[in-house]
C-alpha cells in the first residue's frame, strides 16, 4: 500500500531532497546537485521564486521507505501572464506507476482546491528552470541547468491521463565540425550588410551586464509560450549563482549603437564538475571545484535570441557563428543548444543550419481536472 505524506517537518524536507539521492546513486548518467542548493530551493526565505508562487511538497511511503515524491507549484506569475487556470507539478520522482498514480491523483487533489482548472509539468518549478520529461537520449548526462529521468516516467504520465502539451528540443553541436561553408557564406554577407557590434561580457560591470541580460530576455521571451519573466530578485539570485562559473567570453552582445539587439549566453557545463562531487562540497568536492577548469570543456547555450525588429536577417546565425568561434578559443569540446520550442520554427531552422543536431526532446504533459 503505498502512503502519501505532506512534508511539514524539517526531517520530511531533508527525505525528499535526499530520494533522488538514493534512488541514482549507481545511475551513471546521474548529476547530483549540490545539497546546499536543494536546501535553498525548498527555502522560501531564501528562494525569491516564493515571493509569488507557492510550492507544496509530498513524499510516497511503502513499507516505510520513501518511494516517490512530488510537487504542486502554484504561480501568480505564470498564470496572470498567459491567463491561465493551471498548477504545475514538478521535483517528480517514482519507483513504479502505482506511486506515481497516487502523486499525480494527490497534487491533483491540491490543485483543485485551489480551483485550477488543468495541472502541467514538470516544472521544477518553473519554465525558467529544468522542465519537462526527457523522452529520448538517455545514454547521454544532462548539462547544467536541464532536467533527467528515467525512461519510464513520460509512460507514468501518459497511464495518469496527461497528454503531451509541448516538446521542447535540445541541439548538440561539436566544435570541430565548423558550421560549414554555407553558413559561412551567410554569416559574411550578413556581417557586410548590417554589420551590428560583437563584443563579450564586462565582468568589471557584472551587475549591469546582468540587467542589460534581464531586461532583453524578459523582453524578447515574453510572448514565447509558457514562458515567464525572472523577477529583479529572481534574476540577482541566478546571477550571483552563475558568477563562480560563468565564462565571460561566451557571453556575447550584438548591439547597434547604444540598442541591444541580440544575445548568446553560454554557461560551461559544471555538471562535469557537480558529477564528481557527489552533492557536496566538503571533504573533496572543493578540491573539485578549485580545479574546475581541468573538467569542464562542454558548454550550454541556454539564451540566444534576437529583438523582433532584427529578426528574419539572419542576425542569429552571427551569434552561433562568434559563439562557436569563441568557444572554440576557450577549449570547449561540444556544447548543447537548449532549449528551444517544438514550433519556433526560425530559431531550429538557424541551429539546424549551424550544423547541429537535435538529439534531445523533453515533452511537456498536461491533464484537465
Amino acid at each position: 500500500m503505498v502512503t502519501i505524506k505532506q512534508v511539514e517537518t524539517k526531517g520530511d524536507l531533508r527525505a525528499f531532497i535526499e530520494f533522488p539521492y538514493q534512488k541514482y546513486r549507481r545511475d551513471p548518467h546521474w548529476v547530483p546537485p549540490l545539497r546546499m542548493s536543494e536546501w535553498e530551493r525548498f527555502d522560501p526565505k531564501k528562494n525569491p521564486f516564493y515571493e509569488h508562487a507557492r510550492i507544496i511538497l509530498f513524499l510516497a511511503e511503502q513499507n516505510n521507505q520513501v518511494v516517490g515524491r512530488i510537487a504542486g507549484i502554484d504561480d501568480d506569475v505564470h498564470n496572470n501572464t498567459h491567463h491561465d487556470n493551471l498548477a504545475f507539478f514538478g521535483f517528480f520522482e517514482a519507483n513504479d506507476q502505482l506511486v506515481a498514480n497516487a502523486l499525480f491523483e494527490t497534487v491533483e487533489n491540491w490543485a483543485k482546491q485551489l480551483g485550477r482548472s488543468a495541472l502541467r509539468g514538470p516544472a521544477n518549478p518553473s519554465m525558467n528552470d529544468g522542465a519537462g520529461f526527457q523522452i529520448n537520449a538517455f545514454d547521454t548526462d544532462p548539462y547544467i541547468m536541464m532536467p533527467a529521468n528515467p525512461p519510464e516516467y513520460p509512460a507514468f504520465a501518459e497511464a495518469a491521463g496527461y497528454s503531451k502539451i509541448k516538446d521542447l528540443y535540445a541541439w548538440h553541436l561539436r566544435q570541430d565540425q565548423g558550421l560549414g561553408e554555407r553558413v559561412q557564406k551567410l554569416v559574411q554577407r550578413v556581417k557586410r550588410t548590417h554589420n551590428p557590434t560583437l563584443r563579450t561580457l564586462n565582468m568589471k560591470h557584472y551587475k549591469q551586464e546582468v540587467d542589460r541580460v534581464l531586461n532583453f530576455y524578459n523582453d524578447v521571451w515574453e510572448e514565447n509560450w509558457g514562458q515567464t519573466k525572472y523577477t529583479d530578485k529572481e534574476a540577482r539570485h541566478l546571477a550571483n549563482e552563475l558568477r563562480l562559473i560563468i565564462d565571460p567570453e561566451v557571453v556575447i552582445f550584438m548591439e547597434f549603437g547604444d540598442e541591444l539587439a541580440g544575445v548568446a549566453v553560454g554557461f560551461p557545463n559544471a555538471n562535469q564538475l557537480f558529477k564528481k562531487m557527489n552533492g557536496r562540497l566538503f571533504p573533496f568536492g572543493i578540491f573539485y571545484a578549485l580545479r574546475s577548469k581541468h573538467y569542464i570543456n562542454e558548454i550550454r547555450l541556454p539564451i540566444l535570441g534576437v529583438k523582433k525588429a532584427y529578426r528574419n536577417k539572419g542576425l542569429e546565425l552571427l551569434l552561433i557563428e562568434e559563439f562557436h568561434k569563441r568557444g572554440s578559443a576557450r577549449g570547449y569540446e561540444q556544447g548543447e543548444l537548449s532549449w528551444i520550442l517544438e514550433d519556433n520554427d526560425g530559431m531550429n531552422k538557424g541551429i539546424a543550419a549551424s550544423g547541429a543536431r537535435q538529439y534531445k526532446t523533453y515533452r511537456l504533459y498536461q491533464k484537465a481536472l
